[in-house]
């Protein structure tokens, strides 16, 4: 939902990039987790969050435990999230970046191409078109994720089925 950047104030407070569509449901949380990306998530009580518009908009915590300037200086790096289980449901062909990555991406006629490794914002609008960062065999590929390209996403089968328009493996080369 957000990734702490930096200690906010003298008492334990931290700025975080919000990272969710959904950024008022932060400042509704009363507990979360603090992720590293090695380690078990560790479980935390929300004092307190509120979004701020400066530095592009930013979610200010202040987590239990965490009282001082030092203690806030820890966190810097930690990804906050909330179980899976307690996600909000998506509007069809909307989905989760964390339930993309590592999919399968396979062509109609089922040739294997690769796996999605990230997925990359763009902007706004038609241009702002997620785009799916591939490890093929050939090297990165670059798909966007558009209902024309990506024409069936089964998330829960990890697969996702591509009509590759003409030229694109090209241009990623």
């Amino acid at each position: 939902m957000a990734r702490i950047v930096r200690a906010h104030g003298r008492r334990g407070e931290v700025a975080a990039e919000i990272l969710t569509d959904f950024p008022e449901r932060l400042k509704k949380l009363t507990s979360a987790q603090l992720w590293d990306g090695r380690s078990e998530p560790r479980d935390v009580k929300v004092r307190s969050c509120w979004l701020s518009q400066s530095h592009g908009g930013q979610a200010i915590f202040h987590f239990e435990g965490s009282d001082s300037i030092s203690d806030a200086e820890t966190l810097v790096g930690l990804d906050v999230q909330i179980p899976l289980s307690a996600r909000m449901e998506l509007p069809s062909g909307s989905y989760y970046v964390t339930d993309l990555i590592g999919c399968e991406v396979r062509e109609k006629d089922g040739a294997a191409i690769g796996q999605v490794r990230e997925v990359q914002f763009t902007g706004e609008g038609v241009a702002g078109t997620p785009i799916l960062v591939v490890d093929s065999a050939k090297g990165e590929l670059l798909i966007p994720l558009a209902q024309e390209i990506c024409v069936r996403v089964d998330t829960d089968a990890r697969r996702i089925e591509v009509a590759l328009p003409e030229g694109l493996r090209e241009l990623n080369g």
